[in-house]
């Protein structure tokens, strides 16, 4: 260590000429480091700092904009489910609908069924006691006719309407 510190030479020697000259080149370097790279460093930083700014700006509107949009797709999800279930309950109302005007034009067909089976059963009713009427007519006149052939024997006369009643009977 003793030799840095002694002669010329030394890694700690101090050389007053050499220091002047250090300080002077300094002082031109910083002037014109100062005078012509640190106001084009500046700029580039401020420029950087703008863009950067810029950037910042652009996301934070970028992020606004995908809220407003999730905001925007969720109303139009809740207005669609509302309008889903409107369409459902409005088919279902017209299915309900539809099921009672068959029900209801059922009924009326069963309706009609059963009044045009009651208006062929009183005609069948009806022709039926036309005939009925006929054959007692016949009979009456062909009972009537055998009185008048036979005797006025009143016993003869009862016998023959109980005949002629047997013969209803069997007929």
């Amino acid at each position: 260590m003793m030799l840095f510190l002694a002669g010329g030479g030394g890694l700690l020697s101090f050389n007053s000429g050499f220091a002047i000259w250090v300080l002077i080149s300094m002082v031109i370097f910083l002037a014109i480091m100062g005078k012509y790279a640190v106001p084009l460093i500046m700029d580039s930083l401020q420029e950087r700092e703008s863009r950067i700014k810029d950037s910042l700006e652009s996301a934070e509107k970028a992020l606004k904009r995908a809220e407003q949009v999730s905001k925007d797709n969720e109303k139009a999800l809740r207005e669609a489910e509302k309008k889903a279930q409107q369409i459902r309950k409005e088919a279902i109302e017209e299915a309900e609908m539809l099921r009672a005007e068959r029900i209801e034009k059922s009924k009326e067909e069963a309706e009609q069924i059963i009044e045009n089976a009651r208006k062929s059963i009183e005609q069948e009713k009806k022709r039926a006691m036309m005939e009925l009427r006929d054959e007692v007519a016949r009979l009456a006149v062909e009972s009537a006719s055998k009185i008048i052939d036979s005797e006025l024997d009143e016993q003869k006369n009862n016998k023959l309407v109980d005949s002629f009643i047997n013969d209803l009977s069997k007929n």
